[in-house]
């Protein structure tokens, strides 16, 4: 196919066929397209729809945004996972607002200059908010444009990367941009599905070179599988008399950056100097079913444990540690195993059952 043809039958199969009822393509602007562009990467339409319903409704544009705490993001992200895109969310708010008046740059090029926006994620906000010429390459279009040109190799090596830009490049329509960018985001994620595409379905199936050597499901070339390694934590849910929970402010990079948790120790004995340091006396303990979370580069295991304390009355909080109120709890950022282990806790604390 030319690229007109090409560009020509995605957008008639979006006529009759893309979605144009989700949340972020209703009131289309910069900020919700931003927003939905940084939740779906990595994560499915279906999870996203209510996070974004719910932060929309809390922070409805970018001042909002802007002038919300980090807490009150965390908070609203919570579960979502990949939490440095919610960190970036709101550093690239207060640019957009201190630098550009609130108004997002006109540009691909001073778009992906922003934290968290890397090119093709500019593309997105750039062709379908602001009308502009502008490829993009999510995750969906990788996987329709690499059957399409039976592209070898990982797309995660620049040479295979590079190559499929290309041909965004060359496919992107000088027209109606925003809804070639929605159909083709569409067709990667209806149609042209990683392990059961819908080909008969799919307007481009005569131009592809993978459908027509019978092999869709060998493109993209998948990353090399490494074993996740094992890692091994104890995580104890100090109760005070009040039934609150001691947390932790991590720090704002790294795993779970500016989130609060639990706290995280090596042995159990290791509760000791943990008790001293917050002037706790430590009464019964209870062990909980671990959990195992995985992140992108190990597996974590977490064993937990819950723990009734007493406190010495004199002694002053630290900076970046509270008692959590399990009955009334305040609108934090909290990492998903987290939040699964201080809802155990109160289902404990309440019923004296395990959850």
């Amino acid at each position: 196919m030319s690229p007109e043809t090409f560009s020509d039958a995605v957008l008639a199969w979006f006529d009759r066929h893309g979605r144009k009822d989700l949340p972020w393509q209703q009131d289309i602007s910069p900020y919700r397209v931003w927003v939905s562009e940084i939740m779906l990467q990595q994560t499915q339409v279906a999870t996203v729809l209510a996070y974004y319903e719910r932060f929309m409704a809390a922070l409805p544009d970018v001042r909002a945004l802007a002038d919300a705490s980090e807490d009150e993001v965390l908070h609203l992200w919570t579960g979502l996972g990949y939490y440095s895109r919610a960190r970036n969310l709101h550093k690239t708010a207060r640019l957009v607002v201190e630098r550009h008046d609130g108004e997002f740059p006109r540009s691909v090029a001073a778009l992906a200059e922003l934290p968290g926006i890397g090119r093709s994620t500019a593309g997105a906000i750039a062709s379908i908010a602001m009308g502009l010429r502008a490829p993009i390459l999510d995750g969906n279009v990788k996987r329709v444009l690499a059957r399409y040109q039976a592209q070898e190799g990982y797309p995660g090596e620049p040479k295979v990367a590079r190559a499929l830009w290309d041909t965004a490049e060359r496919f992107t329509p000088d027209q109606r941009v925003n809804h070639y960018t929605q159909a083709m985001m569409d067709l990667g994620a209806t149609l042209c599905t990683r392990s059961k595409p819908s080909c008969l379905l799919c307007p481009l199936r005569g131009g592809c070179q993978a459908h027509q050597a019978g092999r869709e499901t060998a493109y993209p070339t998948p990353k090399p599988r490494k074993a996740l390694p094992q890692r091994h934590t104890l995580m104890p849910l100090l109760v005070n008399g009040e039934g609150h929970i001691l947390l932790y402010r991590r720090p704002s990079s790294g795993l779970w950056g500016g989130l609060w948790s639990l706290p995280e120790i090596e042995r159990i004995d290791d509760l000791i100097p943990l008790a001293e340091r917050h002037a706790l006396a430590l009464q019964e303990r209870q062990s909980l079913p671990g959990l195992s979370h995985t992140f992108s580069h190990f597996q974590l295991a977490i064993e937990p444990w819950l723990i009734r304390v007493d406190q010495f009355r004199s002694h002053i909080a630290e900076a970046d540690w509270l008692w959590y109120n399990l009955a009334s709890p305040p609108r934090l950022g909290l990492a998903a195993p987290v939040k699964t282990l201080l809802e155990r806790a109160a289902a404990i604390l309440h019923t004296g059952e395990p959850a």
